[in-house]
């Protein structure tokens, strides 16, 4: 690097004397530039000595206004003043203070990082090879942290200097923040006070951050992720340490949160394609039990809403395809110390003083999320019964702890269509109780396997392509509102009241809808690229249009004006615009007929029905925290089980009773039979075993399944007891009679063997 005059040695014999006369000169350095660090290190080179480059470190990055003056853009550089600002700068800080101290917050208009981003990283790449300048940023972040700490917190330093962020933004692009040196000390201070951020400044700190490459986010990410898991893994977290408590896995946390949400807004976005807002859900006209009890609610209903995603006027559901992957924010050492339990009582009760990593769902498997969500139902659950004890003790009313529902089973469906209704319009509330169903002239406890079947028949019966109300895509395998179904709306509120149900009592339905239709479920409508998993020929055939580079009015003839086929098979006609079939599509119009061509197909056609579908799914969800916590991927999940069949997991969790253990020879057989099996008999093996062909959240090694043995060698088959995930199985006399048995036993499972 060429030095200034100011810089140059007049001869090596001077170099002692020149040292000292910088080190005067550097006293009154204010603030560091990419050229002034290269001039210093080139005088540490031909001196032979650090000492110069350390003590600039030292004074530059413990003092917070230097920091936030150096390393400007070269535009903001054009005529600093002795504290390393330009007029023009001084000017705009001044108006940002008047205006932040007027509306109490950030507008937001400050959104352009004025830090040369490049330049810090390749000043760092340039100075972190010398350990002794690393160990002077080590010590001059744990001075300087305090202190920004205290600016943050009682005196907003960002409302009054829009630049104040760029502190954050050159520490963080230290690419070592990783190493132990600084997880040890340095890195929990720089956590500690990006916390202290106001929620505008981390809006703020969010947009710039989105505005990096792939790599910079994820390196933003991984190094607060590597902060939790170091913690976690150097200390032990119990029900008397909690994790919750860690002021280091906590602040690193609230500070993974604002990259997460970077991350969504560097994604690809469709903020603007919102459904209609919702219809307002009935609530029970009776009284709450906390006004039972004299008692204020604690809590307000409905689901929680993030205040970072508030201000940034973008929620995770706009997001179809992060920047990062979504698991990478997965920190799955925190998941396996967290304590589920008391943590949900922090998210419900103690949100104020107590911090909850469901606030944080991001950084939460799916597994752990599924656990809060069981509390929240449970608790909502018990919350019912303890209504309903108190109204039959107050006036007398028979008590009904349960959403009992009593049918039968050759009229299954008009059965539960009208007992739901008549909750759904009596007291909505009762919707919120724990199922219970009887099969009309069946004996039999409902612990879980009689509504397991319940739900079974209700989706098969629903789904069945005879019916109309859903027509089925062989290639996709998949399901989609017919929107020419002669079925009322009771028919699609009663599925929808079905998948809510379903999530709420913690079991899991054989549906195979699109993905689109959980994005719907979230809020979100259908666009072109939602068809190419729910309509992938229309798909396929629309990119092809936008793709062609002919004249598409002359080459393909098309209009605004669609054909479609009704239940019976006859063409019907809809313009996407007035007198559609007077507008041709040109190569100008393409897009927008594009655009129309999908909404017509995943919202306006199926309107109707998907409106009482989701009115119904909502009657039950309205109130769960099932929205804040899951993704639409994670909803699917929830609804449908995993598709992954790992049955070597399923082999670990399993227990065993009546005689049997892990070592018998039957059950040795055993594994070594299922083992060999195909997808399809496995899917049937689980059907057979517990109702339903499809893993759990987290996996068949979450499945408890229980091997009981029902007495000797003999002809029986194998039988089950779904409720309770057992089969019983004969001890068979040769491995060969055992696969025989078991094969026809879940080839003919339906209807059999099933209890």
């Amino acid at each position: 690097a060429q030095l200034s005059p100011s810089f140059r040695l007049i001869s090596p014999i001077l170099s002692f004397q020149a040292l000292i006369s910088h080190h005067v000169t550097l006293a009154d350095l204010n603030y560091l530039t990419e050229e002034k660090v290269y001039e210093i290190l080139a005088l540490c080179e031909e001196i032979g000595n650090n000492s110069l480059l350390i003590g600039v470190i030292g004074k530059v990055f413990s003092n917070a206004e230097c920091l936030v003056r150096s390393f400007r853009k070269e535009e903001s550089n054009a005529s600093l003043d002795s504290q390393g600002r330009s007029e023009n700068e001084k000017e705009n800080a001044s108006m940002s203070a008047s205006s932040a101290s007027r509306s109490g917050e950030d507008d937001g208009s400050h959104d352009e990082v004025t830090v040369d981003v490049a330049a810090v990283r390749r000043v760092y790449d340039r100075i972190l090879t010398d350990e002794k300048a690393e160990s002077a940023l080590v010590n001059a972040i744990l001075c300087v942290m305090p202190s920004v700490e205290d600016e943050l917190t009682y005196h907003d330093a960002c409302a009054f200097d829009p630049n104040y962020l760029n502190l954050f933004v050159i520490i963080m692009e230290n690419c070592n923040l990783h190493s132990p040196e600084y997880l040890d000390t340095a890195l929990p201070f720089v956590c500690k006070a990006m916390c202290r951020l106001s929620l505008p400044a981390q809006a703020r700190l969010a947009r710039l951050w989105s505005r990096y490459d792939v790599r910079g986010i994820r390196r933003l990410a991984e190094t607060f992720q590597q902060l939790i898991t170091y913690t976690v893994v150097c200390h032990k977290f119990d029900e008397d340490n909690l994790v919750n408590d860690n002021e280091a896995v906590v602040s690193a946390a609230k500070c993974l949160k604002i990259v997460y949400y970077a991350n969504v807004l560097a994604g690809e976005l469709d903020p603007q394609q919102n459904e209609e807002e919702e219809d307002e859900i009935l609530e029970s006209n009776e009284l709450t039990l906390q006004e039972l009890l004299g008692e204020e609610e604690r809590t307000p209903k409905g689901p929680r809403v993030d205040l970072l995603e508030t201000e940034l006027g973008v929620c995770v559901s706009d997001c179809r395809q992060p920047v990062v992957s979504f698991d990478e924010f997965i920190n799955e050492p925190l998941n396996e110390v967290l304590e589920m339990d008391k943590d949900y009582v922090f998210y419900k009760v103690n949100a104020e003083s107590k911090f909850a990593f469901m606030s944080c769902p991001f950084i939460l498997n799916a597994v752990t999320k599924n656990q809060g969500l069981y509390y929240d139902n449970r608790i909502r659950m018990y919350s019912e019964r303890r209504i309903t004890a108190l109204y039959s003790m107050v006036d007398g009313q028979q008590a009904n702890p349960y959403l009992k529902l009593k049918v039968r089973r050759d009229h299954l469906i008009d059965d539960a269509l009208i007992s739901l209704e008549m909750f759904a319009m009596e007291n909505p509330s009762d919707l919120k109780k724990q199922l219970y169903v009887e099969f009309e002239g069946e004996q039999g406890l409902d612990e879980g396997g009689i509504s397991k079947e319940f739900f079974q028949l209700v989706v098969e019966e629903l789904f069945n392509p005879d019916i109309g109300m859903f027509t089925y895509d062989e290639n996709t395998k998949l399901f989609w509102f017919n929107s020419s179904s002669l079925e009322n709306e009771g028919q699609y509120s009663l599925i929808g009241i079905v998948l809510g149900l379903a999530i709420y009592n913690n079991c899991i339905l054989d549906v195979h809808f699109p993905m689109v239709i959980y994005r719907k479920l979230m809020g979100k409508k259908g666009t072109f690229l939602d068809l190419a998993d729910s309509h992938p020929v229309l798909y396929k055939s629309l990119k092809e249009l936008l793709d062609y580079e002919g004249n598409v009015e002359e080459d393909m003839t098309l209009t605004f004006q669609i054909s479609q086929t009704d239940l019976f098979g006859n063409p019907v006609l809809h313009d996407l615009r007035e007198n559609g079939d007077q507008i041709p599509v040109t190569n100008d119009n393409r897009k927008e007929f594009v655009t129309k061509y999908a909404d017509y197909i995943l919202n306006e056609s199926v309107k109707v029905q998907f409106k009482a579908f989701r009115r119904g799914f909502h009657m039950v969800t309205n109130e769960s925290p099932l929205k804040y916590l899951f993704r639409p991927d994670e909803i699917e999940l929830l609804i449908c089980g995993s598709r992954n069949l790992d049955f070597h997991a399923l082999e670990e969790s399993t227990d065993y009773d009546g005689g049997y253990s892990r070592e018998c020879r039957v059950i040795k057989d055993f594994w070594e039979t299922v083992h060999t099996f195909g997808q399809e008999q496995k899917r049937l093996f689980l059907q057979f075993t517990t109702g339903t062909d499809r893993a759990p959240v987290g996996g068949l090694g979450k499945l408890k399944l229980v091997i009981a043995k029902n007495g000797q060698d003999s002809d029986r088959l194998p039988t089950s007891h779904t409720c309770f995930n057992v089969l019983l199985l004969p001890e068979y006399s040769s491995k060969e009679k055992l696969r025989e048995r078991l094969l026809k036993a879940i080839t003919y499972a339906k209807g059999f063997g099933m209890l």
